[in-house]
């Protein structure tokens, strides 16, 4: 596990995994849909996420701003950031794992981003299809001697092409327009079709 040092709880930068790109910054805005959570509710989406995992110890949330000394998992409120990257490290059944997020311009939407994506990976996990390798498997870091692991796939939202929060109607239209575009018959290909079916099982969950 990655220790997060002083200066890190300080709010001097965040203890991002060496294996995990970074988003350039020019690239970083406010997320579109507009997260209705406050930033301590985010970072607690997280917390609360972890715990109904089985076999998760050892959670370290992490930001670039100042942490709460009594609760060192959460930033203070109105905490200022150089770095509005959000990363939390924990350990499931043995296995060091991470996630991180820094795609949005500020710690309360990288959080509850990163809530979202750690829920539909419990989500797919719990669901009957069998794949080559758990989800949870994406998360693990790779040992010193290992490559870093491609990137994972994205969540189900995106594939869709919808706001986190959008609605049935709204899930259910885009499905419809994205079959028309992954279809084979339509130069599409079984996988995308595939994606595409899973993305509407799991916002409809």
């Amino acid at each position: 596990m990655t220790d997060v040092d002083a200066s890190v709880q300080d709010g001097d930068g965040v203890d991002w995994p060496s294996a995990f790109e970074r988003t350039d910054p020019g690239d970083r805005e406010p997320y579109s849909g507009g997260f209705r959570v406050t930033r301590s509710v985010a970072f607690q989406n997280v917390l609360d996420e972890l715990r109904g995992w089985d076999g998760v110890t050892d959670v370290q949330l992490d930001s670039g701003a100042e942490h709460q000394k009594r609760n060192p998992n959460k930033p203070y409120a109105n905490a200022s950031y150089d770095d509005p990257g959000v990363v939390v490290y924990f350990t499931k059944d043995g296995e060091e794992m991470a996630a991180a997020c820094d795609r949005w311009d500020n710690p309360r939407d990288n959080a509850q981003d990163l809530y979202h994506f750690l829920h539909e990976t419990r989500m797919q996990e719990q669901r009957g299809t069998v794949t080559a390798e758990s989800e949870y498997e994406k998360l693990r870091l790779p040992s010193g001697d290992e490559d870093a692991v491609a990137a994972a796939a994205p969540p189900a939202h995106a594939v869709l092409g919808v706001d986190r929060d959008a609605s049935e109607a709204e899930i259910r239209e885009a499905w419809r327009e994205k079959m028309k575009e992954v279809h084979p018959d339509q130069g599409g290909s079984k996988e995308a079709l595939a994606r595409v079916n899973e993305a509407k099982e799991v916002l409809l969950n």
